[in-house]
């Protein structure tokens, strides 16, 4: 199908062009009949001055419509054109353009809700009230150079952010040449805080081996001088340096540990494993430190096996992680219950929940949304007397996100907490 375009006045049939012209002629017949009969004019110079008429109302001009078109054209700015505007509604940041008096030309929404108050025609400045864009801004107009400028936005909470100014060149209506402004924003805020995570971890870590390195370094050099030749000193100062060793054994450890299980985060493990036998394992291997405290552990788990996509070993660390913690710091309940059930997730489709409950003094609720920070303890003293590295829970998050889980996390003080491991339940393969 074809879209015939409109006819210009060249393209008219001279029957059209002589019915539009059809009073001009009419008029100039009659005038001109008149003043010949009035003998001011001779029929030839009559019908000279009618032909001519004729050709001025028939022939078609165009310099009017050539003249109208070259205005229009001249009063569309090529910046403001929809193609501009396009690119800049396309870029991911909120992206801003402006013209060399700061004025705003197009904002894509990412702008625009970055900065409610910028509009179109109207200064930037008045809107972006930071001193460090301000500066940035009439510096990049002065001397048409890029800018970069960091500034900390406190609204609607606390974002790191860097704007980026470049000068574009564009044409000018008349043919020239200037330069607009192009601003970008860009959301500093997650690399901020993985720097200050990375800055925490590495003062923590440092901290956390320190300690039983100058405990060890103290009791070798007690050993070697006033306790030498006492055997029940040297039993007890021995005594004290192996828990220490032992404890910067368990944190290395679990460092390695972390840093494995991040370095694969991305990959979700493949293999079936059955949740059953390694719940039942890892049960058995803390019976000791379950009669050690007294504690009594109850294991409520079906009897049909129970599958899903899994690293063996890391669901053996998990679920040690959980279970030991419930033994060491709900021990004062005296009973520990480890069961598992199938649940609905959030978004609507089935998840195998592990709950490991303990009956101790439970957890304060200002507490509960860092306890998977590292080395973030409820107690400091109780945990390392207890033996805890603060990396346990942090190493059991990493795992269930590398399973594709979640942990949830319950507690009512002095009614003891409940930990549970939620894992997504494993779809039964299509038969072939």
């Amino acid at each position: 199908m074809a879209i015939d375009a409109p006819s210009s006045p060249s393209a008219q049939p001279w029957s059209d062009r002589l019915r539009h012209s059809t009073i001009i002629l009419i008029a100039a017949a009659l005038a001109l009949s008149v003043v010949v009969s009035l003998g001011e004019l001779s029929v030839m110079g009559g019908a000279a001055v009618f032909l001519c008429i004729a050709a001025a109302a028939l022939i078609p001009w165009r310099l009017h419509d050539t003249a109208a078109s070259r205005d229009d054209t001249r009063r569309v700015n090529p910046v403001e054109s929809a193609a501009v505007a396009a690119v800049v509604a396309g870029m991911p940041d909120p992206a801003v353009l402006l013209d060399r008096a700061g004025r705003v030309i197009h904002l894509n929404a990412a702008a625009a809700q970055l900065a409610p108050a910028l509009r179109r025609n109207e200064l930037a400045q008045f809107a972006l009230r930071s001193p460090e864009i301000i500066t940035a801004l009439r510096e990049a107009i002065a001397t048409t150079e890029p800018r970069r400028a960091t500034y900390l936005d406190h609204v609607p909470v606390d974002r790191w952010m860097e704007l980026m100014i470049t000068p574009v060149p564009v044409p000018t209506t008349f043919g020239g040449a200037d330069k607009c402004m192009l601003m970008t924003f860009h959301d500093q805020t997650p690399l901020r805080r993985v720097e200050e995570m990375r800055a925490d971890f590495v003062a923590n870590a440092s901290h956390e081996l320190r300690t039983p390195l100058a405990a060890l370094s103290g009791f070798i050099d007690t050993l070697q001088g006033q306790a030498k030749d006492d055997p029940k000193a040297r039993e007890r100062f021995l005594g004290i340096m192996h828990n220490q060793a032992t404890r910067m054994a368990r944190l290395i450890d679990d460092l390695l540990s972390l840093s494995r299980v991040e370095l694969s985060a991305h990959v979700r493990p493949d293999t079936l494993v059955d949740l059953l036998p390694i719940i039942l394992q890892v049960a058995d291997g803390l019976e000791p430190l379950a009669r050690e405290r007294q504690v009594d552990v109850e294991t409520h788990l079906p009897e049909a096996p129970v599958m899903i996509a899994g690293d063996r070993e890391e669901l053996l660390r998990l679920f040690e992680n959980l279970i030991e913690n419930a033994l060491k710091y709900g021990a004062s309940g005296g009973r520990v219950i480890v069961s598992l059930t199938s649940a609905d997730a959030p978004d609507g489709t089935q998840e195998i929940r592990v709950m490991v409950r303990d009956f101790g003094p439970g957890i304060a609720p200002e507490h509960l949304p860092r306890l998977t920070e590292r080395f973030y303890r409820v107690d400091v003293g109780d945990s390392r007397s207890q033996g805890g590295t603060g990396l346990g829970l942090s190493l059991v998050k990493h795992i269930l996100n590398r399973h594709r889980g979640r942990l949830l996390i319950e507690s009512v003080p002095k009614q003891g907490a409940t930990f549970s491991a939620c894992f997504p339940q494993t779809r039964p393969s299509a038969p072939s």
